[in-house]
């Protein structure tokens, strides 16, 4: 594991990566366009398969702070097609909740949600894209793996945040119904091609919404967020998401992501670090 130097600043502990690390761009590169710079950011390296152990922390004005206890699994199935399993371990309220993500090439989505209180498997519908997920800070839409085609892209060039180089990528959505947001604004970190920092816009002049990226490590050479918040903007309110393990590459079998798999987290407790 390689973790840089952390720095003090309005990011409150972005991470300043040490020189030597794997670099994804070479040294001056810069990319044609916004399209371009997309689809480096999205074929950035992440593993056939991975395994995260973490805690998900909500809290802001007037909301007593609670905090979750989850493991998160993702199968890489082909180039544009994800799966993906978040399952619940703690508290006991939410033990054993699980949502199953499949992201298709077509750019279309399945979601299904388990809750253990009803044992029930119930879908999630498309149109409720912009619900809350397990009541964060983060919309069903922002578990779900978007293509670089879905969107208009502009590279509106390089600058700095807290000192690191990134590019600057805006992405609106080509459709205007596939998506709850009308601009994401993006600030991708030239060395990882990881997005730093995400303001999120519902059609107002102001952002909605802020991804803040604390920290960023190495772990089997590929770029891993251990530390991040989703921010809503106008209430204040914060999920933040520590990942405390993660194991790449362990050939996880896809059953594990089927629907019967969501009622019975048995059969993942192998593949957990």
């Amino acid at each position: 594991m390689l973790r840089a130097s952390p720095f003090s600043g309005v990011l409150g502990g972005v991470i300043l990566l040490t020189a030597g690390l794997v670099s994804l761009v070479a040294a001056n590169e810069e990319p044609a366009d916004g399209e371009e710079l997309a689809q480096w950011v999205y074929d950035r390296p992440e593993g056939d398969d991975a395994v995260q152990q973490g805690r998900m922390v909500l809290d802001g004005p007037g909301r007593s702070e609670r905090e979750r206890s989850f493991y998160e699994y993702r199968l890489q199935i082909d180039d544009e097609e994800v799966w993906n399993l978040v399952r619940f371990t703690a508290p006991s309220d939410v033990a054993d909740t699980a949502m199953l993500t499949r992201d298709y090439p077509d750019g279309s989505t399945d979601q299904w949600l388990y809750l253990p209180a009803l044992d029930r498997v119930r879908r999630v519908a498309s149109e409720r894209m912009g619900g809350r997920f397990v009541d964060s800070d983060f919309f069903f839409e922002d578990l779900r793996d978007r293509k670089v085609r879905q969107d208009e892209h502009e590279y509106v060039g390089r600058d700095e945040l807290e000192g690191l180089p990134v590019f600057r990528l805006e992405s609106r959505p080509v459709e205007g119904d596939n998506s709850v947001y009308t601009l994401r604004d993006q600030w991708v970190h030239e060395e990882s091609l990881v997005p730093l920092r995400i303001d999120y816009y519902q059609g107002d002049d102001e952002p909605a919404k802020r991804l803040t990226v604390q920290a960023l490590e190495q772990h089997q050479g590929y770029w891993t967020v251990v530390e991040s918040t989703m921010e809503d903007l106008d209430s204040g309110h914060q999920t933040r998401f520590l990942v405390e393990q993660v194991v790449y590459d362990q050939g996880l079998p896809q059953d594990l992501f089927s629907r019967a798999a969501l009622s019975d987290p048995g059969g993942e407790r192998a593949y957990r670090p």
